[in-house]
Order: structure tokens, then sequence, then C-alpha cells
């Protein structure tokens, strides 16, 4: 917007710029990645025009990806149980998988070859608002051909480029993701490792129709030229979010925090500007929501500035979170049985990217979710954890490690009228981290402090509805041109000079930027 010749005030609620993408040293010494804390899905032309690396982005990239340590007696011929390593070296990668299964060795890199095919189509609608289709049926002709050209025309795009690959395509984005990976693999040690991809940050199972569509989701990124690759970003996604206010600042942007907006203010149905918490008044004709369509909505907008039926769209979306996030400082870096540290206690390669624990089969990840529609949490809970101070050195003292802890299944509501508090904060990390002991003995005494936080409290913390980190399910009656709501997508809004420019408008969700830099662009052609 301020290349564009705007002039631009951002207000962030919080103490710290960033939203979800945030590093605080909630314990001293430690600096946690709070919310956010793997890069992938931000938009390379989006690196590139607001030059990050310039204002001292770093990465640390991660290779092997993931790590599934098995509960199981010590193989005769290892001493240890068995463990798999996924990584980007075919043949390492070809003999961890036949440990269980040599067809799946076999079929594994076919299989990635296959998603990164659909992806690859799929682009162009990535950096492309969907199509507006009152504009298109019954707009004017100028208005049509704007549609055309922005919207319509990369969705004919990636028919082409999917050409034969559609059936497929539809399939991913329909079936469940056992569906999917049931026609690939047959050891569950691999399709559950995969399955957790597809469930990541959503209330569904792995059973679930239209589960499948979220592991496309998850392999959309790029990061340093490489497809699919996920990383750390040094001093934590705060770090990340540091340089875009500076880029933004030296544009010209102020930016101010511990601002939060009150009231956003409309006028015969176009947006006039803000009201913050402490009354300051500031007139706007264009005013970008990072904010869930929710919270913008329906708790900093009148309803009678609304249309009735839009209104009843939004409070319609679907927000239900499963996802407890656990930010663990240790003195000593995690034992794993499966794969034991050496006498130096380094850090050794499956240290150094996702570790699933109790993934030893879907059935365990289905059980999870279905205690979840109890108002319960299972006693295995799915966990994936993360160790960003083995690759970044400026996160911990050294010899000790941050430890990120992404869990599910937790409802937002819990049985029997109980509430999140305390008591069953530490009820729930103690489940945890005793499901981490199992495979790593020694965890919970290397334990120095933790930060729990439940679905209300990513609600509370951060603004994310229900606690859902996508700002809204990315189910498929939540994207494209439903998101995020049938009659509105993308940015727009029923309000003019009003738009969605976070994870609730299109793509969707995680730290892709896609959707601010859609809002911003079509705010500067003010196509609505």
């Amino acid at each position: 917007m301020a290349r564009g010749g705007k002039s631009v005030c951002v207000l962030e609620k919080r103490h710290v710029l960033g939203g979800a993408a945030v590093t605080e040293e909630i314990i001293p010494g430690y600096k946690f990645s709070r919310c956010s804390y793997v890069l992938s899905l931000l938009r390379p032309q989006i690196l590139k025009d607001l030059e990050l690396k310039k204002y001292g982005l770093k990465l640390h990239m991660r290779d092997p990806n993931s790590f599934t340590p098995m509960l199981e007696d010590p193989s005769p011929s290892t001493g240890v149980p068995r463990s798999l390593l996924i990584g980007s070296d075919h043949s390492k990668t070809y003999q961890q998988i036949a440990q269980f299964s040599a067809k799946d060795a076999e079929a594994y890199f076919r299989y990635e070859d296959k998603l990164t095919s659909l992806v690859e189509a799929l682009q162009p609608i990535l950096d492309s608002p969907p199509p507006n289709i009152h504009k298109l049926t019954s707009g004017s002709l100028q208005e049509k051909w704007r549609e055309w050209r922005d919207a319509v025309k990369p969705l004919v795009t990636v028919g082409r480029r999917l050409n034969v690959d559609i059936p497929s395509f539809y399939e991913m984005i329909t079936s469940p993701a056992t569906k999917v990976l049931d026609k690939w693999f047959e050891s569950e040690p691999l399709k559950a490792t995969l399955a957790t991809d597809a469930v990541i940050g959503a209330m569904i199972s792995p059973h679930s129709s239209g589960s499948s569509y979220v592991l496309l989701h998850h392999v959309m990124g790029e990061l340093e030229g490489r497809k699919g690759a996920w990383g750390y970003v040094e001093g934590g996604m705060g770090a990340l979010s540091d340089c875009l206010a500076q880029s933004a600042k030296d544009k010209g942007v102020e930016i101010f925090t511990n601002q939060p907006v009150a009231h956003i203010e409309s006028r015969d149905g176009k947006v006039t500007g803000v009201v913050t918490a402490d009354g300051r008044e500031i007139h706007a004709s264009t005013v970008l929501s990072n904010a869930t369509p929710h919270v913008t909505f329906t708790q900093l907008m009148s309803k009678g500035d609304l249309p009735s039926e839009f209104y009843d769209e939004v409070r319609a979306i679907d927000y239900t979170s499963p996802v407890t996030k656990i930010n663990v400082a240790v003195n000593t870096l995690p034992n794993f049985l499966a794969a034991p540290n050496t006498p130096d206690n380094q850090p050794l390669p499956h240290h150094q990217c996702t570790i699933h624990l109790n993934c030893e089969s879907t059935d365990l990840i289905h059980q999870a979710y279905l205690s979840a529609q109890q108002g319960e949490w299972f006693h295995r809970p799915v966990i994936e954890m993360t160790i960003p101070s083995s690759k970044d050195l400026t996160l911990a003292p050294e010899g000790h490690h941050v430890v990120l802890l992404f869990t599910m299944y937790t409802p937002y509501e819990l049985s029997g009228g109980r509430q999140w508090d305390d008591v069953t904060r530490g009820q729930y990390a103690d489940c945890v981290f005793d499901s981490i002991e199992r495979y790593a003995p020694g965890f919970k005494e290397s334990v120095v402090g933790r930060d729990i936080l439940t679905p209300p409290d990513l609600e509370r913390t951060f603004g994310l509805t229900g606690g859902n980190i996508f700002h809204g399910a990315m189910a498929l009656d939540q994207l494209y041109l439903t998101r995020p709501t049938p009659k509105f997508s993308g940015s727009v809004t029923p309000v003019q000079g009003l738009y969605i420019c976070g994870s609730g408008a299109h793509p969707g969700g995680g730290v892709m930027g896609s959707p601010g830099r859609l809002a911003a662009l079509q705010a500067l052609q003010r196509r609505h």
C-alpha cells in the first residue's frame, strides 16, 4: 500500500508486533516462537518485493524434515526401537521406509511427485483473487473484463495445467486422507506420519471427507528455491515480523503497538476509519483487517452496518480448533530411545525436523479425534515436536533448548462443565509430557518451564477465533469461492473500502502473506 502511494498506519493490539508470528521470552533466557513456528508458505514474490533478506531475514533449512519414533521393543539387529526418518535424500529415505514396507519405499517418491505436480498446477490461483460471481454475471462490461483477467483466467490456467490430473485433484480435495494414503501405501507408521499433515490444526479425522486437501496445502510452499521445504527463522518467527516491519517503515509506514481497535466506523456502506480502545479516532477511506472475519464483523462493527445475510454467513463460519500449543524450556536435548544421543549431546539430524509422537497408526489419530468430540483429551495425544534451537543457537542458553509442542486434539469446551484453567491446563500438559517420556526418558526431568496455550488461550491471546490457527477451517466449504463467505469471497466485503487481509480470506491459513498481498492490490485498484 505504501509503495502504491498511500499513507499507511498499522495498529497492533498487543505489545509485540506480528499477530501469531511472534517471538516471546516467556521464560528468561528462552525465546519461543509462541504460536506459529516454522516457515514455508510465504510467497516468494513477497519475500522478493519487500526485500526481507536485506532487512536481516535468516533461514535455517530443515533436512530431513520428519522423524517418527516407534513405541516398541528394541530391534534385534540394532538394539533400539525402529523409527522413520524422511528427508530429501532418496537412498536414505528409501532405506528408512523399507524397514516397514519395501512396496511403500518404492511408492513414496512417486507420491511426492504427484503432490508436487498438483500443487504446481494450483500456483496461479494462490496469487490471484477468486472470481466475484456477481460482477462476472451482472457487472458492467469493464467489471466483467477485470474479473476475467484477474480471477477467471488464472482458474482456466489451472485447469489446463492439471489436464489429465483433474480426476486426481478432485479426489484429493474431496476424499478422506486415509482413502488417498491407503491407495499409495500399506505401512501404518508412514501413513500416520503423512496423515498428520492432513489434520494439523483442524478438528477433523484422517477419515473425514476432504481431509486430504490439507495434504496439498502443506506442500504448497517454497524456501530458498526448494519446493515444499520448511525451515526455521533465525530469532524465531517474530524475526520475520520484525523484517516486515522494518521494510514497511522504510517505505513510510507508521506502526503502533498496544493499540487495540475498538470499532470500525462506516457510513452509507463505506468505511470511514477506526476508533481505538482509548477513544482515538483515525479517519481513513481504506481499512484492511488482519483479524478473523468473526472478530472483524461481529465484534468490531455494528450489526446494522452490514447486510443481514452477510452477517449470518459470517456467524456460520466454522472456527473449531483442536490445538493446544505448549512451549517448553529444557536444560538438555531430548534423548529418544529409537535414536539415542551421542556422548557430546549435540543435535543430530532427527532433532532438527518435525518429530511425530503417538503416530504409529492412523487409528491412534482417529481415537484422539473421537475423544475430543466427547469433550475429552486422549491419553495418547497427537504431538508434533520441533526443537528450533537445534539449528538456531540464538534461542536458548548454551546446552539448553526450546521445545515447541503442537498438540491435538483438545476441545474448546471440556466435558462436565469443566473449564480450561491452571488445573486442567496442567493436567493436559502432564499427559503430553508423560507421552514424550515414553519415547525420550528423562524429558520431564529436563523441563525448566512451560507455556500452555489451549484453544481459549489462543483465542484470548492472539485473537484467533475458537483458537483456530487458520482463521477458519480449511474445509472445502470454506475455500476459494466461499472463503470467507459464499457471496464475498477473497478480501472484498460489503463495506466499500474495507478488506480482509488475514488468513480468513483466500487462499487461507499459514504464514503465507498471499491474503494480505491480494487485499492490498485490490484496495489499490478499488475494485468494489
